[in-house]
């Protein structure tokens, strides 16, 4: 949620900025705006509610000259959208701009007494006051920009990502984060910078990005090299880190597809093939996984793994559970992430804690796993962005390698971490000897058939638009399963929920009975991912209880199936496979049936209402 883009160096800095906000729209957000400083050292800002095209339109007729500039995407959390609480915000003077990406959790009180001394303010957002801070302090003790924001950012409480412009020094950009990410590209020469949320909106101009840490403040200067310190000592420069990025820009593009929604939803076949490869040899029937080789007996030995997690990430920690318990007989603990560090949780020295985000950057999970650092347990990380906060926070882990998500609604990530929680859970049992060889060698073998078979899956999405156009006038929709299949009932309705805004529920099918099955009716469709697997007659007598009651069936079956077919109005087929691998192949028609509701309502799929792709804030 939110996204920053800075500029300064020897280009016109407005292509590079609104190109940036145009990569970082799929992290969601509600207005946009710019803040340039031209060669009259004169600072215009402009600011738009809605989409960045909106924005663009309003500046064409306006002067967008400079090399120096820094623009935002916001995502409302004081004030409502609109161009007023729109970034960037301006100081008291008019001297100073800034934006910022977080929640400054004390603004109250230090608006009220900037307000004593004399500020006033516009907008409802603590960002303004953020600024109108360092200008106090800037103008109290004479200081230059990058000492003020460190004073005023000594005295803030909560997460920040900020950039800071001073038209009376055009030459300086200030840039500071503390649970935020936040990124810095150095261009050829050192002759121009580029700051980010991300590295997405900066890779098409340069691959070296250096990530800032929590409570690091970066001062850029035009032609100089980029100075790094922290709040707590700001006579120590840190030496900057620098990586190299390799991201294909052409995966940041449609490739012909009417939403990236729809072509992520399509590239998981390969993607899953990504995520296995050099991993998975099925050749040699076995698994390599480098985390568990370097780890292997805090990993072997562990009496507990803790899976801290949110929304989608959560779903695919739940299948883990069941992977991990039955292969490796050791409990896990699926957390919300959210939860977990707010309920004094008791983590011991010899836990696991695994942590699943596909940004990386996700602020109630890696909260918890700095937690859990701080307890003494090893950190697991299974993220998709390499380089990100989590990903850094690690002791150990696995990339799911699927590349690029744009849409908000996650899909390929889903499958992906799914994909890597099996590979770890198969890998693990196996090095501890509680995983008998013939069942390791059949799951390795049927992973290796799973991107042909989401293919036949995938080559049915006429059949399932035709299937998704019924559930259109729904309002409600219920989502049932059982063992594997139940966090993939959940991942479905969560999609629904998301792109369609149906109201929907995923559910253990036997807790149907439990309060559920009171909202079955003739208006009510409930969909069963009801494949072959040891529940499977169970699964029957569920679809039993939901006719008894006039409900209309939408089921998931293995190929072949007749006895759910009878019971059901429309069935969607999926190849059959092992029961611990279901999952990999069930939730790709629950994906499918998701956004063929959305584009039949005529929903922005990939930027659906009030999400956000990045979760960066509490």
């Amino acid at each position: 949620m939110c996204g920053i883009v800075g500029y300064i160096g020897t280009r016109e800095a407005y292509p590079v900025l609104i190109e940036g906000l145009k990569r970082l729209e799929y992290r969601g957000y509600d207005s946009a705006g710019v803040a340039l400083i031209n060669g009259s050292s004169q600072l215009n800002i402009y600011k738009e509610k809605g989409k960045v095209s909106n924005l663009e339109e309003y500046v064409s007729s306006h002067d967008t000259s400079g090399s120096i500039g820094i623009a935002h995407t916001r995502w409302a959390t004081h004030g409502e959208p609109s161009s007023v609480n729109a970034h960037p915000h301006l100081s008291e003077s008019g001297r100073l701009a800034l934006v910022h990406n977080g929640i400054i959790e004390n603004y109250a009180n230090i608006k009220e007494y900037l307000i004593g001394k004399g500020y006033h303010f516009k907008s409802s957002t603590d960002t303004e006051v953020l600024v109108q801070l360092i200008e106090f302090v800037q103008q109290r003790f004479h200081l230059e920009l990058g000492l003020a924001v460190l004073y005023a950012l000594r005295r803030v409480v909560g997460a920040y990502a900020i950039a800071v412009l001073d038209r009376e020094h055009p030459d300086t950009l200030i840039c500071a984060r503390k649970s935020s990410p936040l990124v810095v590209g150095i261009g050829e020469d050192q002759s121009e910078f580029f700051l980010a949320s991300d590295a997405l909106p900066i890779v098409g101009y340069t691959k070296h990005i250096v990530y800032l840490n929590d409570e690091e403040v970066a001062e850029i200067r035009r032609g100089e090299e980029i100075t790094i310190k922290n709040l707590a000592n700001w006579h120590e420069v840190v030496a900057p880190n620098v990586h190299d990025v390799d991201i294909d820009l052409d995966k940041l593009e449609k490739g012909g597809y009417p939403h990236y929604m729809l072509k992520e939803i399509f590239e998981q076949p390969r993607c899953i093939a990504d995520c296995m490869r050099g991993r998975l040899l099925p050749k040699e029937k076995k698994i390599v996984l480098s985390a568990i080789n370097l780890h292997k007996d805090q990993l072997v030995n562990a009496n507990r793994f803790i899976i801290v997690a949110c929304g989608t990430s959560w779903h695919a920690g739940l299948i883990g559970k069941q992977l991990i318990e039955e292969f490796c007989k050791v409990p896990v603990q699926v957390e919300y992430a959210s939860e977990f560090r707010y309920r004094n949780p008791v983590i011991r020295p010899d836990d696991i804690v695994i942590a699943i985000s596909q940004s990386g950057e996700t602020a109630d999970t890696l909260a918890a796993f700095n937690l859990a650092k701080a307890n003494g347990a090893l950190c697991f990380g299974i993220v998709n962005s390499v380089g990100s906060s989590i990903a850094r926070a690690s002791d150990t882990g696995i990339y799911i390698h699927v590349g690029p998500e744009i849409g908000v609604a996650s899909t390929k990530a889903f499958t992906g971490q799914v994909t890597v929680l099996t590979l770890f859970a198969l890998a693990l049992g196996y090095e501890k000897g509680t995983l008998d060889r013939q069942v390791y060698e059949e799951n390795i073998e049927g992973l290796s058939h799973i991107p042909e078979k989401i293919e036949r899956i995938l080559a049915q999405n006429d059949y399932i638009r035709d299937i998704a156009r019924t559930l259109t006038y729904a309002r409600n929709t219920l989502y049932m399963g059982r063992g594997m299949n139940y966090p993939v009932a959940m991942e479905g309705a969560l999609k629904l929920k998301e792109i369609s805004y149906i109201h929907a529920e995923g559910y253990p099918a036997a807790e149907m009975k439990h309060g559920p099955i009171a909202l079955v009716d003739e208006n009510m469709p409930v969909v069963f991912v009801a494949t072959h697997h040891r529940l499977y007659k169970k699964v029957i007598s569920n679809i039993q209880e939901v006719i008894a009651r006039n409900g209309r069936i939408i089921a998931v079956v293995t190929e072949g199936d007749q006895e759910v077919k009878r019971l059901s109005s429309f069935v969607i087929e999926i190849p059959e496979t092992l029961g611990t691998l279901a999952p990999l192949l069930s939730v790709i028609p629950l994906q499918l049936i998701a956004y063929h509701v959305a584009v039949v309502k005529g929903l922005n799929v990939d930027q659906p209402r009030n999400l956000a792709k990045s979760v960066t804030v509490e």
